[in-house]
Order: C-alpha cells, then sequence, then structure tokens
C-alpha cells in the first residue's frame, strides 16, 4: 500500500490536487481519507462550547485514532471512518467503512504536524496558495456549505486561522517531498505525483 499525505493551508486548493490524483488512476486502487472526519468527539460539550474550540490546532484533532487507523489499513483491514458535522462541530455517530486500496490518500491542513503520520506517508505533499486566495476561497465555502456568514468566517480567519497557519502549517512545508502552487491548473506536480504512484505500483 501506498500512503500519500496531502497538506496545505484552508482553502490552498487540496481538494484540487486531490482530484487530480484520483483521477488519473483507476477507480478502484485509490481511497481517500480526510483529517476532517477525525476531529475529537466533543458531545460532552455544549454547542456554545463547541464552537469555541480552535479546530485549527492539532490537538483539535484525534492523531491517535487515524494512526490506529492507517495501521489497519496496512494490514489489509477495513476501518470505520468516522462522520463529521461542521454545522454540529462534532462528529454525528455514523461512520463510513473505509477498505484498504492500493493507493491511500490522507489530506488535510495538520496532517504533517504529527511525527507519527508523517513517518507513515510515503509521499508527502504540501499545496501552496498565497493568503488573499484561500481567505477568498474559505469565505465561499464556508457561506455556501456550513451555514457560517460573512462576520464569523472573518472573524475566524483573523482571530484562529491565520495565526494557526503561521504557527503550524506553514512551517510544515519543510517536511514536503513536492510543493504544489495551485494558483493555476498544475499539471506538472500532478504528473510527477502520478508518475511516482505509478512506479510504486508497479514494484
Amino acid at each position: 500500500m501506498l500512503i500519500i499525505g496531502i497538506a496545505g493551508g484552508t482553502g490552498s486548493g487540496k481538494t484540487t490536487v486531490v482530484n487530480q490524483i484520483i483521477n488519473e488512476l483507476p477507480p478502484d486502487e485509490v481511497g481517500v481519507i480526510s483529517q476532517d472526519s477525525y476531529y475529537k468527539d466533543t458531545s460532552h460539550l455544549s454547542f456554545e462550547e463547541r464552537v469555541k474550540i480552535n479546530f485549527d490546532h492539532p490537538q483539535a484533532i484525534d492523531f491517535e485514532l487515524l494512526v490506529s487507523h492507517l495501521k489497519e489499513l496496512k494490514k489489509g483491514n477495513p476501518i470505520q471512518q468516522p462522520v463529521y458535522s461542521f454545522v454540529e462541530h462534532n462528529r454525528t455517530g455514523k461512520t463510513i467503512t473505509t477498505v484498504p486500496k492500493h493507493v491511500m490518500i490522507i489530506e488535510g491542513i495538520l496532517i504533517l504536524t504529527h511525527p507519527e503520520i508523517r513517518k507513515m506517508f510515503d509521499i508527502k505533499i504540501y499545496v501552496h496558495a498565497d493568503s488573499d486566495e484561500r481567505l477568498i476561497r474559505r469565505l465561499k465555502r464556508d457561506i455556501a456549505e456550513r451555514g457560517r456568514d460573512l462576520d464569523e468566517v472573518l472573524n475566524r480567519y483573523q482571530t484562529t486561522l491565520k495565526p494557526m497557519h503561521q504557527q503550524f502549517i506553514e512551517p510544515t512545508k519543510e517536511y514536503a517531498d513536492i510543493i504544489i502552487p495551485t494558483n493555476r491548473y498544475n499539471t506538472v506536480a500532478v504528473d510527477i505525483v502520478r508518475t511516482i504512484i505509478n512506479q510504486k505500483l508497479k514494484v
């Protein structure tokens, strides 16, 4: 099994890169796991308390569960991936059965911050976009898909997203094997990744 980690700031275009890689590979050979599924269970907190959580800090992620799930997949066992609700700021209690594939892509803003998970990645990718571009994408997504309003998104960006990005996410670039700028459709970088994947799959 080939495990690929794809990190980068919020709104950097990680999903686009993931899709570009997936589109070039047989569908039965690739699985994707989102770090977002592994936000810690916050059922013991009220909704008001959950809203105040800093979801852009590594402590918000249940890395222990993610590590154990990756180990199970490497052994050839299926896992029960948690389902997370951005509206409720909590896990839903439901899970998705995820079976091991030849290529497993793990994507999320904080996945390169965790040393044990970093060691499990065969390829580490960092997706880069400038901060203005990321803010615009975040605004569009959170308002359209996650039930946020403009003031809420801007406030969270200023108080949490930006400082957390600078403190935790941007420094993980140094661990990346490949840095992909997403200010345009980046066919060369994705071709390189695909070539590496195909070589590894043949071994």
